[in-house]
């Protein structure tokens, strides 16, 4: 692990996901120990084994206290995602306990937060985010949302087995799952976010059934689902990444993988035409809305 002195830490967007809400985006750590072969943020930067490369950014909570005084003091109270490029709650996260001071200085600035993860260890913070819930200042602009808190798990798939092979490093998902109900339960805002679903493996109309009735079982709100988006042609790039690990353990699906992916970084326009549907489909089957805010 290094130590990286930032010269920032919280980062403005351009505009509003309708997804993720994020006004502002947060990432604690450089790298991801997760590994996981689809992620956006592979490259050359980090290799082909990212968590060798892991960055902990040692001045991030200094420089959040700069950042959050002053938005806050301009009014300027916006979601933070935690986080975008990485996930708040790697291993190390036990250790350095980084991300548990930023949320500090988040509930001492009453900013709300959008936490994303793979992980379990979140349950070690609901205190403090449900201190944050209670207190943030939620953006005038944004309405239908009444919460100053949002927690979503990410996945794949829930087969655990499937996991190893495509996100190796993170938290199991029946674990995952198991999480998502202890959140729901302490009654927070909570869901999913399928993101994202492997074609032919865990987009099948059996997985997805599965996945939505057990999501709506332990207590998610939302569904956030999203097709297969693949980049680079470098071997530490996720298409090259993706599709060798297709060829290894799914190689009777290679021939359509690399039909779609070869010469393209989505699947085409028919197929998530199709998937769209179907997703809209199961959520509206298990009432479970395909955004935080069903009005944005």
């Amino acid at each position: 692990m290094n130590e990286i002195m930032a010269k920032s830490i919280l980062n403005k967007t351009k505009k509003r996901d309708p997804w993720f809400l994020d006004d502002y985006t947060v990432n604690p750590y450089s790298g991801c120990s997760f590994n996981c072969l689809f992620c956006y943020i592979r490259g050359s930067k980090y290799g082909i084994h990212m968590e060798r490369k892991l960055g902990i950014k040692a001045n991030a909570p200094e420089l959040l206290e700069k950042a959050l005084k002053l938005r806050g003091s301009k009014g300027d109270h916006g979601i933070i995602v935690l986080a975008s490029a990485t996930d708040p709650y790697l291993q190390l996260e036990r250790e350095t306990k980084l991300t548990r001071q930023l949320l500090e200085i988040i509930l001492k600035y009453r900013f709300p937060v959008h936490m994303i993860t793979r992980s379990d260890l979140i349950t070690r913070d609901l205190d403090l985010i449900e201190q944050i819930d209670q207190t943030a200042i939620l953006p005038k602009d944004l309405h239908g949302l009444d919460r100053g808190a949002m927690v979503t798990f990410s996945f794949s798939t829930l087969d655990d087995q499937v996991a190893k092979i495509f996100e190796p490093g993170a938290t199991p998902p029946g674990d995952r799952l198991a999480t998502l109900s202890v959140v729901s339960k302490a009654g927070f805002l909570t869901g999913t976010s399928m993101m994202p679903l492997l074609p032919w493996i865990s987009d099948t109309t059996e997985s997805l059934e599965f996945m939505f009735e057990s999501f709506k079982e332990n207590g998610a709100h939302y569904c956030m689902p999203a097709d297969l988006t693949l980049f680079g042609s470098d071997t530490s790039n996720s298409k090259t990444l993706v599709l060798k690990a297709i060829e290894k353990h799914y190689p009777h699906l290679l021939s359509k993988y690399q039909s779609y992916f070869l010469n393209s970084n989505e699947m085409p326009k028919h197929y998530r035409k199709a998937f769209y549907q179907k997703m809209k489909a199961l959520g509206s089957k298990y009432q479970l809305r395909n955004r935080i805010v069903s009005e944005y």
